[in-house]
Order: C-alpha cells, then sequence, then structure tokens
C-alpha cells in the first residue's frame, strides 16, 4: 500500500506525464509517422482548411473523452473561429442508440449532418470503442477528414482509421485522457497566437 502510495506522488506522476507527452507520437493513415511539430502543423492545416471553408468540426468521445469533446468544441468555437459541435446531446443520442444500437449512435447521426470537407475527431483512450470507430468510418466515407487521439496498445484500432492519428504510449487512464487535453488545448493555443499575430502584423 505505502508503495502504490508512493507511486501517485504528484511529483512523481508529473514527471511520468511528461515522458508520456514526450513519447506522443502521430502518424498517417498509410502508418507514416510524422515528427512531433509536423504532426500537429498537419493538424492545424486541416483545421484552418475547415475554418476557410466554413465546415463544420465535429468532436466525439465516451465519458471522460466527452468531456474533453465538449471542452475542446469551446476552444474551437470562441478561440479559433470554427463551426464545432459535439454530438452528445442526451436526447439525440439516446435515440439513434436505442433505434441503431449505441455502437451505430454517432455514425448515425453523422449519416445524417456530415458533409465533404468536415472535420471529425475522435477521441478514445483505448482506441476500441466501436461506436467512436463508426463514427470515423462513416466520416471518412463521406469525404470528410478525420483526427483520431488515443491511448494503450500501439496497434489498437481507431489509430488507423484517421488521416492524422495521435497516440500516447500509456495504459493509464489518467494520463491519457490529461494527455489529450493537453494536446488539444495546445493546438486552440496555437490558433490564439497565430490570430494575435496576424492582428499585429
Amino acid at each position: 500500500m505505502a508503495h502504490e502510495l508512493k507511486e501517485m506522488t504528484l511529483t512523481l506522476r508529473s514527471h511520468k506525464f511528461a515522458e508520456v507527452i514526450d513519447r506522443c507520437e502521430i502518424t498517417g493513415m498509410n502508418g507514416n509517422r510524422f515528427e512531433l511539430e509536423a504532426g500537429l502543423n498537419e493538424i492545424m492545416r486541416v483545421l484552418e482548411q475547415a475554418r476557410n471553408n466554413r465546415a463544420n468540426v465535429y468532436v466525439i468521445g465516451n465519458g471522460g473523452s466527452a468531456a474533453i469533446a465538449a471542452h475542446m468544441v469551446n476552444d474551437l468555437v470562441n478561440v479559433a473561429h470554427i463551426r464545432a459541435a459535439t454530438l452528445h446531446d442526451s436526447s439525440l443520442l439516446t435515440c439513434m442508440a436505442n433505434d441503431y444500437g449505441y455502437e451505430n449512435a454517432y455514425a448515425n447521426v453523422l449519416a445524417r449532418m456530415a458533409l465533404p470537407g468536415d472535420v471529425l475527431i475522435a477521441i478514445s483512450s483505448s482506441g476500441k470503442s466501436m461506436n467512436i470507430r463508426n463514427a470515423a468510418a462513416q466520416v471518412w466515407g463521406k469525404g470528410g477528414s478525420v483526427i483520431t487521439l488515443s491511448g494503450f496498445a500501439a496497434d489498437n484500432p481507431l489509430r488507423v482509421l484517421g488521416d492524422v492519428n495521435i497516440w500516447l504510449d500509456s495504459n493509464d487512464y489518467g494520463m491519457v485522457e490529461v494527455g489529450h487535453q493537453f494536446v488539444l488545448h495546445n493546438i486552440s493555443d496555437r490558433f490564439a497566437c497565430g490570430d494575435k499575430k496576424g492582428k499585429a502584423a
């Protein structure tokens, strides 16, 4: 018990979190690996294109990842001035889950709403959630772009479904969820810095 408590000390955990971020990998759909900054720049390019084209960005997750999705939508709308939305309105999501099964709930909403050129940000700590994977396949099949965030196993199935895939090398839910939030916040901060620079120029 004493050893487990020691593993939970904030200083030790913060060092482990830094290691998880340092080991972050970003890959393309064909498995090609981006250097970290090049991968983040590619995500910025996709989101900037969506903003310029007035396309929609949908952000989805389950449980804690749904909360991360909601936070990212706040930042995309307020900071990046991008048309963005979550899809976990309780009435709509339970309607789709009841009629088509939970594994198809997000995909069925996107079948009705997503257009070519729209973007999906799909978040799953394990990368195994079928409803998230089906949503990614739906958007990609409609001519949209998909960005995934996952963790746990390096070969998790979500990691091959995005045009750009962020993967965190950890089996710790806390590390992965906070890591996803950290990476997404870094992206929104880049929009804030870029827009301020543009106004100053």
